[in-house]
């Protein structure tokens, strides 16, 4: 295999774990390279200028060479201002982190996922409404993995209506039927990516949810898990 060489790719860290004693193996999203995984050694000791750098949500530069799967890490700088995340908006970092390593397939450029990445880290530091950013990230994201669907016309072909009731098929959309759970109204706001109300982004968010464990084919999202655990804990 050809030895990989690159130098100061923008990227950010999806998580990572120890390796060794002193070592760290992080997942990366880079912007032309895809998600990979890169050693980072050494850089668990208190002498590393590297490990300080090596954490979600920092926007970096890294080099990194290597001819197997696993890339070592040469070189890792701040490229950009990173977001603050606080509370909420941290788990639902970590969660579109989680989704990321989910649905890219290792050294598959994705420049686009990147970018709508980038953005929505950007928009969780500055708002209150998390929910909108988060479903409109899926949405693009299963649309840039292949797994995109159309909402706005029904399993038929025919327009989806705003007044009508519908189920939701998770390989085929939305399905008209008087006994369904989601208005019309919500499969067009999710194609247009714009939720006017908290009961469309309540709905919005059922769908998505069924969407997403459809593809996982039974994988757990521990974030997922962690952001449920805290709401019922504020709520209660």
């Amino acid at each position: 295999m050809i030895e990989t060489v690159v130098s100061l790719q923008p990227a950010f860290i999806l998580h990572h774990r120890n390796f060794r004693e002193s070592s760290l193996i992080a997942e990366v999203l880079t912007r032309d390279f895809g998600r990979l995984s890169v050693l980072a050694k050494g850089v668990r000791t208190p002498k590393s200028k590297l490990g300080p750098f090596i954490r979600p949500f920092v926007p970096v530069l890294l080099s990194f060479a290597g001819k197997s799967d696993l890339k070592t890490l040469t070189h890792i700088e701040p490229w950009q201002t990173a977001p603050k995340l606080h509370d909420l908006a941290l788990y639902s970092g970590f969660y579109i982190n989680e989704l990321v390593t989910y649905f890219l397939h290792p050294f598959d450029p994705h420049p686009e996922v990147f970018l709508l990445y980038q953005n929505a880290l950007s928009e969780l530091s500055n708002t209150l409404e998390l929910e909108p950013v988060l479903r409109v990230f899926e949405l693009n994201l299963l649309t840039q993995a292949g797994y995109g669907l159309q909402f706005d016309v029904d399993n038929l072909q025919h327009p989806v209506s705003p007044s009508k009731k519908y189920r939701f098929n998770a390989e085929s959309g939305p399905v008209e039927s008087e006994q369904g759970n989601f208005a019309g109204s919500t499969f067009l706001a999710l194609e247009a990516r714009s939720f006017p109300d908290s009961a469309t982004l309540t709905e919005a968010k059922k769908i998505m949810r069924s969407a997403i464990n459809f593809h996982l084919n039974g994988k757990p999202l521990k974030s997922r898990e962690v952001i449920s655990k805290i709401l019922k804990h504020s709520h209660s």
